[in-house]
């Protein structure tokens, strides 16, 4: 690749303070990296000297274990891009409108990029939501996910950033390309959060409860009384939606790895529903092998075989086949929060935003940052 010619600045850009930094992970373990810019950025160590690239370019970042270099700049510190306004960072064929910091950790380093709360809610709510549903959803999208946003950066205890950039956190790809629902969903409820008593609380979300939300301590383990908001809601939205119903098998190889790293030993001859919530999603299930049974997390078991064929613990029938066992069952998710099925579904019936909510977390209050 050719080197990039960078240009000292002599004087300091001077760029205004946020007033909300989300600083979002969106690589970890990289050698190598490329960003390709749309126009003029500053290239810099951080408190180091300021350069710039005044035109587009392929930016490429290179890490040997103790030295990055991005064209003529070597460092053993974080290396910052920063556009100017107008420009886009293009990574991993995602935009975005912040500043991408390149973070050596240990032999490789990672990219965080740092932006504010309203561009970061501009990347997320397409890939949580999609753009082309109505506005009111978006709205009631929006406001739980600024929300969310906002007790991880309350609780976080990570050094280099605040979010991951997938399922683990929120999914987000960057605010450089903008929808217009998008835009006056995340305008149009600027700085509001869900509170309790005065407080924040983690506004939890799912693609369809299947009927019903449930308490957030099936899904959390949290000890102690939930507030109401989190306790669970009934929801007649949903049906609709091809995510209502389903049916999927999972291989005895999957369901073996599972149950086999859990403890018990030998194929697993049978699995049944051991306890449920009063909505009828399971908590726990019961495995049996020709050598013992053991009760086991109906949730833990979802992710170790896979959140897509085991669409969630409501679980209305479980069958031994030749080639695994077929699970029957309503909803998609969790079923912690805010159903987003039921929130299309009530937009569409005329609800506002403020009613969806309430509907998914009732007794909270909207409140401005």
């Amino acid at each position: 690749m050719k080197k990039i010619l960078l240009t000292f600045l002599t004087a300091l850009l001077c760029v205004p303070l946020q007033a909300q930094a989300i600083r979002v992970l969106l690589a970890d373990g990289q050698k190598k990296a490329q960003v390709q810019t749309s126009g003029l950025v500053y290239i810099y160590e951080q408190d180091g000297k300021k350069f710039k690239v005044s035109k587009p370019e392929t930016l490429s970042i290179s890490y040997n274990g103790k030295t990055l270099t991005l064209g003529e700049l070597k460092s053993k510190k974080t290396i910052i891009i920063e556009p100017a306004k107008g420009v886009l960072l293009t990574f991993q064929k995602n935009t975005y409108t912040g500043k991408l910091y390149a973070i050596p950790k240990g032999k490789t380093f990672r990219i965080v990029e740092h932006t504010d709360m309203e561009n970061y809610l501009l990347g997320v709510l397409p890939y949580e939501m999609s753009y082309s549903w109505p506005v009111e959803s978006l709205k009631a999208q929006a406001v739980a996910a600024r929300t969310y946003t906002f007790m991880q950066l309350k609780n976080n205890k990570r050094t280099d950033f605040d979010l991951y950039n997938d399922t683990r956190d929120q999914m987000y790809k960057g605010s450089g390309k903008v929808y217009d629902s998008v835009r006056k969903a995340v305008d149009g409820t600027h700085r509001l959060v869900l509170t309790y008593d005065k407080e924040p609380f983690h506004t939890y979300y799912h693609a369809n409860c299947g009927g019903g939300t449930d308490d957030a301590k099936i899904w959390t383990g949290a000890k102690g009384p939930t507030i109401k908001p989190l306790q669970g809601a009934s929801c007649a939205y949903d049906k609709k939606s091809k995510s209502y119903s389903w049916k999927n098998t999972i291989s005895h190889k999957s369901i073996n790895q599972f149950a086999n790293k859990n403890g018990l030993q030998g194929s697993v001859k049978k699995i049944k529903v051991a306890s449920k919530t009063k909505s009828h999603r399971a908590i726990n299930l019961e495995f049996t092998t020709s050598k013992g049974k053991k009760t086991l997390s109906c949730a833990k078991f979802r992710l170790a075989v896979g959140a897509s064929r085991l669409k969630s613990c409501k679980l209305t029938d479980i069958q031994k086949t030749a080639s695994g066992f077929s699970f029957t069952g309503h909803g998609y998710g969790h079923g912690i929060g805010m159903c987003q099925d039921g929130a299309k579904a009530m937009a569409l019936a005329g609800k506002n935003y403020k009613q969806i909510l309430s509907n998914y977390f009732p007794s909270a209050k909207l409140t401005e940052l």
